[in-house]
């Protein structure tokens, strides 16, 4: 029996009504501020459906482009003011920065309260022990789509492929929360297609197009597919095989249309959040 498409798009659409919603009752506009280095076209398209998003649900945001020549110095500054800029209540600067500039140093430069990506080192360490943090977006949208399909990850043997900062190891966190049993993998991991047997739930982010097969999948399992591809005919393909796991697995997220949608979804929730505890002060 072939899976059931876990649908990232309308699940980012209901989410985002939602939060549409709620904006309008809160009497006052979230601020995103979005900061991109230099004109990689993968980033500028991810800037501009951000700044589109935010208009969409009532939020405020405003884009700050910065030549590729922008000093370290320059962008901390640019930081440490949108930091005491009480209508703005998140800061995401758009990663990859240019080679000459310390990715760490900027993204710990960012105030804790405003760490919309929720990349902080405080706010990474608040989740791994299971305190209050802002989640990483693309691992929430994950821990979303499971939650508005109905799939309880406790007890499941659930196995994460990649180990990045952005993904792997917080939605490994974040299943642990939910009380799965969880496993990382990587690429030296020996006999990954064995493990990946094994998931009930399947996380496949390691950014190797289709390295994943349905013969690596367990009969039933939950496939989320986080990897975004282009082929050499310039297709848009997943981690994951689509076609070969789709007959194996339970639920399985498509490529496009599945995990992408659910990212800046997100990040909307997160600078509501924000907006709101600005609000309590």
């Amino acid at each position: 029996m072939a899976a059931k498409i876990i649908d990232g798009k309308q699940i980012a659409k209901e989410v985002r009504e939602q939060i549409k919603k709620e904006v309008a009752e809160l009497g006052f506009k979230p601020g995103l501020a979005v900061i991109l280095v230099g004109d990689d076209p993968a980033s500028q398209v991810y800037v501009r459906n951000k700044h589109k998003s935010c208009g969409e649900v009532g939020m405020y945001s405003e884009v700050h482009r910065l030549p590729a020549e922008t000093s370290q110095e320059e962008l901390l500054q640019l930081i440490d003011k949108l930091n005491n800029d009480d209508k703005i209540h998140g800061i995401l600067v758009q990663l990859p920065l240019p080679d000459h500039i310390d990715e760490k140093m900027v993204i710990d430069a960012i105030a804790l309260e405003k760490d919309v990506d929720g990349f902080h080192p405080a706010n990474v360490g608040n989740l791994v022990i299971g305190d209050d943090c802002y989640y990483p977006c693309t691992p929430h949208g994950c821990m979303v789509m499971l939650e508005k399909c109905g799939i309880d990850p406790k007890g499941k043997k659930a196995v994460v492929v990649g180990r990045s900062n952005i993904v792997g190891k917080p939605v490994a966190m974040m299943l642990l929360a939910k009380h799965a049993t969880v496993t990382i993998c990587h690429s030296r991991t020996q006999n990954l297609a064995e493990e990946c047997r094994q998931a009930d739930i399947l996380v496949a982010a390691v950014g190797r197009p289709e390295m994943i097969t349905g013969d690596m999948i367990k009969e039933g399992a939950v496939v989320i597919d986080v990897g975004i591809n282009r082929t050499e005919d310039g297709k848009l393909v997943g981690d994951v095989h689509f076609e070969s796991a789709k007959e194996k697995a339970s639920w399985i997220t498509p490529v496009p249309g599945g995990v992408g949608p659910m990212t800046i979804t997100m990040l909307l929730q997160n600078t509501l959040e924000a907006a709101k505890r600005s609000a309590k002060k």
